[in-house]
């Protein structure tokens, strides 16, 4: 450890001088409350440091004592379940302690260094092991079964490894290292967050994550290790998308990071995660999620500490085998955090004043995402997918954290704010929204739900851009200027709309729908228009094919269980197919 004095301070940012043996990214305790802080920029013996508390008081001549390592966090059992700020502080725990508000300088281990885990060894004394092998299991929670890895970079033979109820902090194995020295383990480890964690391979993307959200599943898909953003302005529904991602998404561990947004949407979700039910395992949602609460009321700077808290949390239980969503909120305040601390230290600004190396640093978390082969001797893969949402002013997405995160993911969300005042939820945008996954989502999509799923896709999008196309005669001479056959395109994209992109989240049979589903409903309303434009070719009235009677069942066929839509969902059809052919048959006799 090194000590030094401040000399000045300027809001979270301190300068102090006498560390010239300090090195850049090493946290550092400022002050008599030994406040953490992490430095930014060193020249000779003068550093810079981003302090992630609140600064009131500290002042030139305080002590500044680095502790000779970079930021990191602790990784082991008790880390599901738990609420914690930017920078690994257990929110419950600290409340246990000193009550609800924070107190500066406090100092609670991430994980409980005094709970008893019931450690089951998956290895024997003469097994060789390299890094990211298991050398046991702990039930965690009902649904997640916590691997205890070798950490990565060493290899040895196991000497020795017990069983029994062990604190994250006592040896539960020893290994005899290759130059004969010993190394004991523990079921806890550390890792500095800005240090992606290693793998064997990254592999392409080729599974999709269901989400149970219709518009992204059937027209928007996101791959398994993919990355998405999801941009709009306030009030359009960003955290609506993000919520039910985390609900209903088919991933066994969810991190998700509030970075700098409202309390009271921190709030909602610390209500609602342990009341809702994984609609996989019937358990609390909670019993697999981890939460990162650094919420706008939080100092900024530590709302850059929390990104990387979360995707390096995520990384451990990927390294597990397990399937991974990060979920940040927003990656707005994220920058705008980056813009506050370049701006202090005064570097040359980019567009907007915001750091020129902004798109380099958002590309460094997204990269972080992927589909890999994990290390150890198996060949374990696992993926890691990253979704942020993007808050642009007045809903701009020409303004640079939205185009410089558009550049880097591979899906896109549009949320529009006149669909959310219309009550339209998600209020994605089918026509400015897009996913690079398609081609290669594709063959699986086929092979696994039906062989004509991405035709279906294909004609659906054309049917809704048709619409748009529409409307705009239709807004310039009027809707009688259209002929009968499109005017069954508009009805058709009608449907479309609302009997199969919009979705009712507090209906339990609309809030999720699986993919076998989704191509059933949509299906039949494909097969209305299929039918209609051959009623119509054979002279059928168009204002009766309207009214079919079926069409009301169409319209609430979303809220049909999941358990009993096939039998319904082909009882409607043959009913429709009756109607319509009736229809098609009368008007024949009439011509």
């Amino acid at each position: 450890m090194e000590t030094g004095k401040i000399l000045k301070v300027a809001g979270p940012l301190i300068t102090a001088t006498g560390l010239k043996d300090a090195n850049m990214f090493d946290v550092v305790h400022v002050g008599g409350q030994k406040l953490i802080g992490e430095i930014l920029e060193m020249r000779g013996d003068q550093a810079s440091i981003q302090v992630y508390e609140e600064t009131a008081g500290v002042g030139p001549g305080d002590v500044v004592v680095t502790t000779g390592a970079p930021l990191s966090v602790e990784l082991g059992p008790g880390m599901i379940e738990t609420i914690y700020d930017g920078i690994q502080r257990p929110l419950e725990a600290i409340r246990e302690l000193v009550g609800p508000s924070i107190t500066r300088g406090i100092q609670v281990p991430p994980i409980s260094y005094t709970k008893q885990w019931d450690f089951q060894p998956v290895v024997k004394a003469g097994d060789k092991v390299i890094g990211g092998d298991f050398l046991g299991e702990v039930r965690e929670t009902p649904v997640v079964l916590h691997k205890i890895m070798v950490p990565p970079g060493i290899e040895g033979a196991v000497k020795e490894i017990k069983a029994g109820s062990f604190t994250v902090k006592d040896t539960v194995a020893t290994l005899t290292l290759a130059d004969g020295s010993e190394k004991a383990l523990t079921m806890a480890q550390k890792w500095p967050v800005r240090r992606g964690r290693p793998y064997k391979e990254k592999l392409p993307p080729n599974t999709p994550m269901m989400t149970g959200q219709r518009i992204i599943d059937t027209l928007f898909p996101i791959a398994k290790g993919g990355t998405a953003a999801v941009p709009g302005p306030f009030g359009s529904g960003k955290t609506v998308v993000q919520h039910q991602l985390a609900k209903w998404s088919d991933v066994e561990i969810v991190v998700y990071i509030g970075c700098g947004e409202r309390g009271n949407e921190m709030t909602d979700v610390l209500r609602e995660f342990p009341e809702l039910k994984d609609p996989r395992t019937g358990e609390s949602l909670m019993k697999r999620t981890v939460l990162i609460a650094n919420t706008s009321d939080m100092p900024v700077a530590a709302r850059e500490a929390s990104v990387y808290t979360g995707i390096t949390i995520a990384e451990y239980f990927r390294d597990m085998g397990y399937s991974v969503a990060v979920i940040a909120d927003s990656t707005s305040r994220w920058a705008e955090a980056l813009r506050e601390m370049s701006g202090r230290l005064e570097e040359m600004p980019g567009e907007e004043g915001y750091p020129a190396y902004l798109a380099s640093r958002m590309a460094q978390f997204y990269e972080r995402a992927g589909y890999v082969r994990c290390l150890g001797s198996d060949d374990r893969r696992a993926a890691l997918s990253a979704i942020g949402a993007v808050s642009p002013p007045g809903g701009d997405i020409s303004e640079p954290v939205s185009q410089a995160t558009l550049r880097i993911v591979k899906v896109f969300w549009g949320l529009d704010a006149n669909l959310a005042y219309a009550r339209h939820f998600p209020a994605i945008n089918w026509l400015n929204s897009y996913s690079l996954y398609e081609d290669r989502l594709a063959e699986w999509l086929n092979e696994n739900i039906h062989p004509d799923f991405m035709a279906q896709r294909g004609e659906t999008m054309n049917i809704l851009q048709l619409e748009s196309e529409l409307n705009e005669i239709v807004r310039l001479v009027g809707i009688d200027a259209l002929s009968a056959q499109d005017r069954l395109t508009m009805e058709t994209a009608r449907m479309i709309r609302e009997d199969f992109l919009q979705q009712n989240a507090f209906v339990d049979t609309d809030a999720y729908t699986s993919f076998n589903k989704q191509f059933a409903l949509l299906r039949m309303i494909l097969t209305y228009q299929s039918l209609g434009k051959e009623a119509l070719s054979a002279g059928a009235a168009m204002d009766k094919l309207f009214a079919v009677a079926a069409r009301d069942k169409i319209s609430r066929a979303k809220d049909i269980s999941q358990e009993e839509y096939e039998a319904a969902y082909a009882a409607i059809t043959e009913e429709m197919t009756a109607q319509i052919k009736a229809i098609t048959e009368e008007g024949g006799d009439q011509q």
